[in-house]
Order: structure tokens, then sequence, then C-alpha cells
């Protein structure tokens, strides 16, 4: 199979689809990779480093799309990328497609096979190609939430941990799954005041039994988001439902009730934000304020540690990177009911049920079109 690797054009998005040890497994194994010219730079990787693990340089990403029968990338299309997708081709990537309307539709135009990292699962009910951007993510939401804290910034001036003397900021993690968890780590870490809120027991008594009494563990009703968000200085949103849009958890009456100079980072912007007043931001311009309450909504946090993510996120694709080069797509997604959950679109039809519901658009079972 040609495999065809482009450079990330996202507002400062530095990862790559594949490093050069990547490439050189799939070449290995007798496929061909394209890899568009400067694609690595942003994580130390030189067009010299892909030809020596047997890529081919391009000069223009047209190129790539054009002469490659798999496109693999890091972030979801961009527009002008969407429109040198064709018929047949397959799409691997990053894709969030419940709240994004306009991209879903040129997807579905495009007749491409559309397979997304954050839908794919595994064995243990776990989603194994988004858990490590969630990972990067939940951790860098603390580093980026004590900025937002920060005087200059529009936050109150408070220092996450305190110092002694004065008390620690109250950080609340709405959501502990892999995103929360990790956010709760680096708070604790940071010594703050820490309290994580879920609706699965399980997960709460997982987190206690980490934490050991250094977090706070809270059943997540209305009310008691309502309760922990107001006295807040720092919210981290991680709620995930996948494939779908975030529900809204966190109001607009609740942001105009906080506490002014706290600030909230809402790590579920990629589905459409878990706060009412969330809308994605860069990191050219992270944050805004609303009703005196930062808000940090960069879409492609992980973006910022480009090395570290690419690599993570490598480690956990390769694998199924291999299975579609060396069975096709077809074979591979019949083979593997986990990578099926990946397809999203598949040549004009809608597979995903929770995107199809977010959008009212048509479902078509994949199993009875890969019959």
């Amino acid at each position: 199979m040609i495999i065809g690797v482009p450079k990330e054009i996202k507002n400062h998005e530095y990862r790559v689809g594949m490093v050069p040890a990547s490439v050189r497994e799939l070449t290995a194994r007798g496929h061909r990779v394209f890899v568009e010219t400067r694609a690595g730079l942003g994580v130390g990787f030189s067009d010299d480093d892909y030809r020596a693990a047997g890529a081919e340089v391009l000069e223009t990403a047209a190129e790539v799309f054009s002469q490659s029968e798999m496109i693999v990338k890091v972030k979801e299309p961009q527009t002008v990328e969407r429109a040198m997708l064709r018929k047949g081709q397959i799409l691997f990537t990053y894709l969030h497609l419940a709240p994004d309307l306009p991209q879903t539709k040129e997807l579905i135009e495009s007749g491409a096979i559309c397979i997304a990292y954050e839908t794919v699962t595994d064995d243990r009910g776990g989603l194994p190609l988004l858990a490590p951007m969630s990972e990067v993510a939940g951790r860098m939401s603390i580093q980026a939430g004590a900025q937002a804290l920060e005087k200059s910034r529009g936050g109150s001036g408070m220092l996450l941990g305190g110092v002694p003397g004065v008390e620690p900021a109250k950080v609340v993690v709405i959501g502990g799954g892999v995103v929360g968890s990790n956010a709760a780590r680096m708070a604790i870490g940071m010594r703050a005041d820490v309290t994580i809120l879920d609706r699965s027991i399980d997960a709460l008594r997982r987190l206690d039994a980490e934490f050991q009494g250094a977090a706070k563990v809270v059943y997540s009703t209305a009310e008691a988001i309502e309760r922990h968000v107001l006295a807040a200085d720092l919210v981290i949103g991680g709620v995930l439902i996948p494939g779908a849009a975030a529900p809204k958890l966190v109001t607009r009456e609740h942001i105009a009730r906080m506490k002014p100079g706290s600030a909230i980072v809402d790590v579920a912007i990629d589905q459409g934000g878990c706060v009412e007043t969330s809308h994605a931001t860069t990191h050219e311009d992270p944050t805004y304020i609303v009703d005196g309450v930062v808000h940090y909504c960069v879409a492609n946090m992980p973006g910022a540690v480009a090395r570290t993510s690419t690599f993570a996120l490598n480690n956990a694709t390769l694998p199924y990177i291999i299975k579609l080069a060396d069975k096709g797509w077809r074979d591979a997604l019949r083979a593997d009911r986990h990578l099926l959950a990946g397809l999203n679109v598949l040549e004009g039809r809608l597979t995903c049920k929770e995107v199809a519901e977010a959008h009212g658009l048509a479902f078509t079972d994949p199993h009875l079109l890969l019959a």
C-alpha cells in the first residue's frame, strides 16, 4: 500500500502522523511511504531522516494526497485538505466529528473511508488511540490552569499550591477518566486542594484508592457540580462520551456566579466542550474571559508538546496502520471489531451512530456495508 503523511497545517500544530521509526516498519514490510517535505521538523526530524527510513519525500501536500492510498495524520483534515480527499482513499486520523457538521458533510461527500483514532476501542472498553493524548492533555491542563490564574492572564493572582500560611487553590476536575485522573495527579503534585467528580462508582473507588485521601472524590450530580464549581478557583473539564458531543455540565449561569478571576480549562473542547460558554481557541490566542472567568479552550493542547505527543501517539497507532496497510481496509475492519469501531464515514455513508445523532443525519450500520 502507498501511505501518505502530509504536514499538519492546523494553527500551531507541530505533531506528525508518523515518525521515521514508524515509516521504517512499513517500508520493511514492502509498503511505500510518501512524506511531505518538512512534515517532521516540528518534532526534530529532517527530510533526510525520513529518506533514511525508506520514505519518499514530496514537495507538496497535493502530491501526497494525490499519490497515496491511505493518509495518516494527527488532526482532523482542514478545509483545503478535505478538498483533496478522493473516493476510496483511507483517512486515518483524529476527526472529532460530533461538534463539526461542515467537516462531517465534506467527508461524506468525499467518498473516502474515514477512520477516527478517537473511536477505536479495545477489549477493556477503553479508547487506546485517544488515551495517550488524553494523558498529555490532562497533565497539561494543570499547567495551563496555573497560568490562567496569574493576574497578567486575567486570573485572580492565585498560586495553585499556595505557600505556608496561605491556602492553595481549589481545583475541581469534572470527569475521572484518563484526562481527569492525569489532571488530578498533577494538581495534587502541586499541592492544590483537589476534588474529582464522576458518575461511575467504580471510577470513584479507583481514584480514591490511588490518591488515598489526597483528592476528594464526589459522585457527580447537577447539585454537586454547581456547588463545587462555584467554590472552585480552577475547573478542569474532562468529560467524554465516545464519538458524541460532550454534555454541557457547566452552564452559563454557573459561570456568572463563579468567583471573579477563577479559571476553566475545557479539555473536552475537541468534542464541543462541557462548558456552555466554551468555544475552541488556538495556542496563538488560547484564552478569553466571560463574566470574569478565564477560559482556556485550545482544541489541540498536546500540539504544544509535540515531540512527546508524537511519540506517544505513534506508539499507539502504528499497529493499526500496519493492519490497514497489510490487509487493506476492508479485511482489516472485518477482522478487528475494535478498529471497525473507529470507522466514522465509509464511501458516502455515516457509520458512527453518535455522530449521526449529534447532527440528525442518517446512520448506516457498518456491518451491513462490510457484509
